[in-house]
């Protein structure tokens, strides 16, 4: 079993302790959320809205809930944020998550731990941003498609809760949730992409996206 797949199995067992009710858990939820580092949350905003700039494309990635978010936040990125913008142009968002024939392609003649990386293979150039979401930060698939992404001169961002883990020291930009608890970092994650997605398009509507971002100097 992988560590996230362990960490998940534990937090669902053991119902996190303490955390009986639903009033318990959204207090917990709450106390959490004012922990955020907002400005992270900024940093990556603009980061996207910098490859939005350069015609970057960006690539999303994760397992489980995690997949999940990652397609759900590729729609946000490429209809939502210029959903009445007309003649705007769009976001160039791939969720690697979305073909189910690509990743069991990969997982049946390879391994289940290539399924985004040999996609990122076919696709990645300098200066494209890998988004990996992985709640433990230990899932091999989304490391290993990390290093793929770095070894080719992309920008690497994570979506992360615990400590962070392994994809921690993979990223040029990681944001950890600072949790033990595997849905409220989930939780969380999502507010986040929906938080990027809300100040992402409102920046587009108000024209102020052509600032100068750290993108474009980012040096590892």
């Amino acid at each position: 079993m992988s560590h996230e797949s362990s960490a998940r199995a534990k937090v669902c067992a053991e119902n996190a302790p303490g955390m009986v009710s639903t009033q318990d858990y959204l207090n917990r939820l709450g106390e959490v959320l004012q922990l955020l580092p907002h400005e992270q949350v900024d940093e990556i905003r603009d980061v996207l809205l910098g490859a939005y700039e350069k015609n970057r494309q960006i690539f999303l990635f994760g397992n489980g809930g995690s997949a999940a978010l990652a397609s759900h936040f590729a729609c946000d990125l490429a209809k939502g944020v210029t959903m009445g913008c007309n003649g705007a142009k769009r976001f160039r968002a791939i969720a690697l998550t979305d073909s189910v024939p690509m990743m069991t392609a990969w997982a049946n003649d390879s391994h289940y731990e290539d399924i985004f990386a040999e996609q990122l293979k076919n696709l990645i150039e300098p200066r494209d941003v890998a988004f990996a979401i992985s709640a433990s930060g230990n899932s091999g698939n989304v490391l290993k498609a990390l290093e793929v992404a770095r070894h080719a001169g992309g920008f690497c961002v994570g979506l992360g809760g615990y400590d962070g883990g392994k994809m921690k020291p993979l990223c040029d930009l990681c944001l950890v949730v600072p949790s033990d608890n595997m849905q409220v970092i989930e939780d969380l994650h999502l507010s986040i992409a929906h938080a990027l997605f809300t100040t992402i398009r409102h920046r587009l509507e108000a024209g102020t996206h052509a600032a100068a971002f750290k993108f474009a100097t980012v040096a590892r």
